[in-house]
């Protein structure tokens, strides 16, 4: 083609596919240049604009290390990870969430009832649960993938100070599909706001907030994995999280236990936590492949 105008350039692209363009990779390059064409026309988009993007994808990914990854930030702020969470979530089974850019992989395996504060002071919470499947039937044998913040908000990840696998834990459930383990709350937190992220939030009037949550990978064999997140119910960010992770079943409850109540064997703090605690029960529901 020749003249390529405007009004044709968009199809022009599309003709140049070969013919043995694979058919998924035809459907989605043809509907994103679509969209994008169509950007371009519907906001007259200038060569600033159009370079600005362009350096903004170019700061993404020199921000970019195996510890922080701001391409999955950056498609959190914009609601891509949740919308692509919710298109492929099931109707049944609990909610997948954002998976977020600072997981740590293959962390250490512990026994069930183990401690997750390391060092770190703070209120004790159990956290306890069972794997089930959608009949309620317990999954023996679920693996667990956990983590979340230290009580100075920062993962592992962000804080030199800590180690590098600081509040990450990877538990096998008990024949019934029981998990407990015990760890201290996790805190609201803002996303890094120092790289091209940072940008987009202070352009839009957007604060950089998440309300505090456990994080989630739970897998078994004939399952679908799920990648997801549990919020507590009184947090003041819950209606306004930055990365729109929030859904209505992955909110929990914290309830205070009193002081001499802390079970007597079964957890790695038994015998050991004389003052009041609080608890958390939640079940995880997966869905048969």
């Amino acid at each position: 083609m020749r003249n390529v105008t405007e009004d044709n350039i968009t199809d022009t692209f599309l003709g140049y596919f070969g013919k043995d363009t694979d058919p998924r990779v035809r459907e989605i390059m043809d509907s994103l240049a679509r969209h994008l064409h169509a950007f371009a026309r519907e906001t007259r988009l200038t060569h600033d604009e159009w370079r600005a993007g362009l350096e903004l994808l170019r700061e993404t990914g020199r921000i970019t290390t195996p510890q922080r990854d701001e391409f999955v930030l950056l498609s959190d702020v914009l609601g891509l990870s949740s919308l692509v969470d919710m298109i492929h979530s099931p109707e049944v089974g609990t909610s997948s969430s954002v998976l977020g850019p600072f997981h740590v992989s293959n962390p250490p395996e512990y026994p069930m009832g183990a401690d997750l504060r390391g060092d770190f002071g703070g209120d004790i919470v159990l956290v306890s649960g069972r794997v089930l499947d959608t009949e309620g039937n317990g999954i023996p044998a679920a693996t667990l993938d956990i983590w979340q913040t230290a009580p100075n908000g920062l993962y592992a990840s962000q804080d030199p100070d800590q180690d590098e696998f600081s509040f990450h834990a990877k538990f096998t459930a008990d024949n019934d599909g029981s998990y407990r383990f015990t760890t201290v709350k996790p805190v609201p937190y803002t996303v890094p706001t120092d790289g091209p992220v940072g940008k987009i939030l202070n352009a839009t009037g957007r604060h950089p907030w998440r309300p505090s949550h456990l994080h989630y990978i739970v897998e078994a064999a004939g399952f679908t994995p799920l990648v997801t997140e549990v919020f507590p119910n009184d947090d003041e960010y819950l209606d306004q999280d930055t990365v729109f992770g929030v859904r209505d079943d992955l909110v929990m409850r914290y309830e205070s236990q009193p002081a001499g109540s802390f079970p007597a064997e079964g957890l790695e703090l038994s015998g050991k936590v004389d003052g009041p605690w609080e608890q958390v029960d939640f079940d995880i529901i997966l869905v048969r492949q």
